[in-house]
C-alpha cells in the first residue's frame, strides 16, 4: 500500500497573536505542524509498522516548511515532498487540492489521508475537496483505519449520532479527527536520521501543471479581515442570603445580560 499524507504550516495557536488593521502581526510569530495533520503522519506511520504501507508527506510552502518535513521524517515518514511555488501564496483549500491531485497522479496511490482541518482557517474542506477532483470515496472525521485486504480498509468515523463503520475501497482519501490517536515525539535517532534524509523540492512546472490550471491565478476564496477576538469581561461574585443573591441573579440574567 501506498500512502500519501499532507501536512501544513500554521501559526502556533498556544501563542498569543495580535492583529492589527485586520491583518496579523508577523513579528515573533512561531509556525508549527498543523495539529491534525500531526494525527495524520502518525496515523500514516502506524499503517506502515503494522501492515508495510510506503509512506510519502507532502507540504506546500515556503522554504521554512523543510523543517517540519524533516519533523515527519522523524516520526517515521519513508519520503518527503515540498511544493515551493510563489504563485502559491495565496492558495486557498480548492487550489490546494488542485495542487495535491497532481501530486497524487504522478505517484500512483493507494490512500491519501490528510487532517480534518487546518487550525488557521478551520474550513475542512481540502481533502474532500481532492477526494471529487480525484473522483475516489472519502470519509471524514476518521478515529481509526483498518486494512481489510489490499483493495480494501474499514474506518470509524464520528457521525452525527454516534461511530459511524465504513468499508471503502482504494484509492480513497480519508480526513482525520485528533481523536485517531496521540502523536508520537521523535526520538532523537529519528531526529539526527532525518537530517540526512533528502526532500524532493518542486514548483508547479516540475508538476507539470501551472498557476492558472490549479486555479492560483484566481482563488475561489480569500481572508478579507482578521479581527481580535472580544475578552471575555470578568465576573460578578455574590454573597450573602442564597434568596437575595437568587433575585439578584435573575434580575441581571433577565435585563442586563438578556438571556431570559
Amino acid at each position: 500500500m501506498k500512502i500519501l499524507t499532507t501536512a501544513k504550516k500554521v501559526v502556533d495557536v498556544e501563542l498569543t497573536i495580535h492583529v492589527e488593521n485586520g491583518a496579523i502581526v508577523e513579528d515573533g510569530l512561531q509556525y508549527v505542524i498543523n495539529a491534525w495533520d500531526e494525527n495524520a503522519v502518525e496515523a500514516s506511520v502506524q499503517l506502515k509498522e503494522n501492515n508495510g504501507a510506503e509512506t510519502t508527506l507532502v507540504s506546500i510552502g515556503g522554504e521554512d516548511n523543510t523543517d517540519m518535513i524533516r519533523k515527519c521524517y522523524a516520526m517515521g515518514i519513508d519520503n518527503g515532498i515540498h511544493i515551493d511555488d510563489p504563485a502559491l501564496d495565496k492558495a486557498d483549500s480548492f487550489v490546494f487540492a488542485k495542487v495535491l491531485q497532481k501530486v497524487y497522479e504522478k505517484g500512483d496511490y493507494d490512500l491519501v489521508i490528510t487532517g480534518k482541518q487546518a487550525q488557521d482557517t478551520d474550513s475542512g474542506q481540502t481533502g474532500i475537496i481532492l477526494a471529487e477532483v480525484l473522483g475516489v470515496p472519502c470519509v471524514s472525521n476518521v478515529i481509526d483505519i483498518e486494512v481489510v485486504d489490499d483493495s480494501h480498509i474499514k474506518v470509524s468515523r464520528l457521525g452525527d449520532a454516534g461511530t459511524e463503520i465504513v468499508e471503502v475501497e482504494l484509492p480513497a482519501v480519508v480526513t482525520v479527527s485528533d481523536s485517531i490517536n496521540e502523536p508520537r515525539l521523535p526520538a532523537m535517532r529519528g531526529i539526527m536520521m532525518a537530517k540526512k534524509k533528502k526532500i524532493q523540492v518542486m514548483d508547479l512546472a516540475a508538476l507539470g501543471t501551472s498557476p492558472d490550471e490549479v486555479g492560483g491565478a484566481a482563488p475561489k476564496s480569500e481572508i478579507a479581515e482578521f479581527m481580535a477576538s472580544k475578552s471575555r469581561q470578568a465576573g460578578q461574585k455574590f454573597e450573602g442570603d442564597a434568596a437575595e443573591i437568587t433575585a439578584r441573579v435573575v434580575d441581571l440574567l433577565a435585563n442586563e445580560a438578556k438571556v431570559l
